[in-house]
């Protein structure tokens, strides 16, 4: 298969479209509008709105990079994206309503606060065939080529030397490629405000924490500590995957979605990785140096990657590094993970102007009986 897959399509669905972005109906109110922690949380969203858009004029500020994580596999929703010939194609690369990708959605989020020029993809050289075509206009200097996958701290700390090297100063967004969010513009404030946070905060990193929709056991949550600052809370903890029970304790309390958006000024963040594996950072940085992965992983960095351990970035750096995590809360955005085919069900049940067969078409293709028995046509979901 050359360039981009099919796009996935659900009847006459496909997987979500620029036009249906601006078309999803409102999100409902934010439990977090008032919290109980001193009694006066608001959401960034409410705050920006009596506040006014921040001063900084973000598309000019020229040490605010966006880096979009699009080199995973997403093997956990590979019996939906697993065609008949067996090929599993990573969920990035396809699309909500056959149209554009959730990368190329992921593009659009970081124009949020970075300019096309500061905006780095990075990517496995094993899923060429599915994002030649779709980068083949980014600078070739932003595309970013890890040779294989070694966990998500490994495909963090690539860009990060990238841009460390380029712009010592930078302020970066790391941002999934494989979600979804209906309401835009909600999220785009808080990336914005979480940016603005960042000039006073050198040595923090900040997360995105959004209010939850449901009490869905499969996400991740974390459970804010104490106020710091304008907006901004200390992290008591995280908890991963809890029971149903637990899920629903824990949105009492507050807890909110971990989406894995961080924004951090990039020697903090790489600090932060030296600190934890200090000669896999300095061994990175030398190859690097003498040999960027742009455009293809060179042959250094295979050599190193074929001795590198995988990295959980979570669980091995974040979980680990509590006194220098903050969360920004945000309100309800229609964001969703697109973890499982579930989840993928959820969404597609909420976008705008289905008619009653294609609920239905839906509702078949979802069943527990479907999803057990997953084999799908090349680029369809049903």
């Amino acid at each position: 298969m050359n360039g981009r897959p099919p796009l996935l399509a659900v009847g006459p669905l496909g997987l979500c479209a620029p036009r249906v972005l601006s078309g999803c109906s409102d999100p409902p109110p934010s439990r977090l509008a008032v919290s109980h922690m001193n009694g006066d949380r608001e959401s960034t969203d409410q705050r920006l709105r009596k506040e006014g858009p921040p001063d900084e004029p973000f598309a000019t500020c020229e040490d605010i990079w966006a880096v979009v994580l699009a080199a995973g596999e997403g093997s956990r929703l590979h019996s939906l994206t697993t065609t008949s010939s067996g090929i599993a194609i990573p969920k990035q690369f396809w699309s909500l309503r056959g149209e554009r990708s959730l990368l190329h959605e992921a593009l659009r989020r970081a124009t949020a606060v970075a300019p096309r020029t500061r905006r780095c993809i990075v990517v496995a050289e094993q899923h060429r065939q599915w994002w030649s075509t779709e980068l083949s206009a980014e600078p070739h200097e932003n595309v970013i080529v890890q040779p294989s996958n070694r966990g998500t701290a490994i495909g963090i700390l690539l860009p990060l030397l990238h841009i460390v090297i380029r712009d010592p100063d930078a302020r970066i967004v790391l941002l999934p490629s494989d979600h979804h969010v209906c309401d835009e513009s909600i999220l785009a404030a808080a990336l914005q405000e979480a940016m603005r946070q960042l000039q006073a905060r050198r040595n923090q990193i900040l997360l995105l924490g959004i209010s939850p929709e449901d009490d869905d056991p499969g996400l991740g949550y974390i459970v804010p500590g104490i106020a710091d600052g304008s907006g901004v809370w200390r992290i008591s903890h995280f908890v991963e995957k809890p029971s149903a029970a637990l899920a629903r304790s824990l949105i009492a309390s507050e807890a909110l979605w971990n989406t894995f958006i961080i924004v951090a000024h990039a020697k903090g963040l790489l600090q932060v990785l030296s600190c934890h594996f200090p000669r896999i950072v300095d061994e990175m940085r030398a190859v690097i140096e003498h040999s960027p992965c742009t455009g293809a992983a060179s042959a250094a960095a295979v050599r190193l990657y074929k001795r590198l351990p995988d990295i959980d970035f979570s669980r091995q750096i974040l979980e680990t590094a509590a006194s220098a995590l903050r969360v920004l809360p945000v309100e309800r955005c229609g964001w969703s993970d697109l973890g499982t085919p579930q989840r993928v069900a959820a969404v597609l049940r909420r976008l705008p102007g289905l008619d009653n067969e294609e609920q239905q078409s839906v509702d078949r293709a979802y069943s527990p009986l479907s999803l057990a028995d997953a084999t799908r046509a090349e680029g369809k979901w049903i």
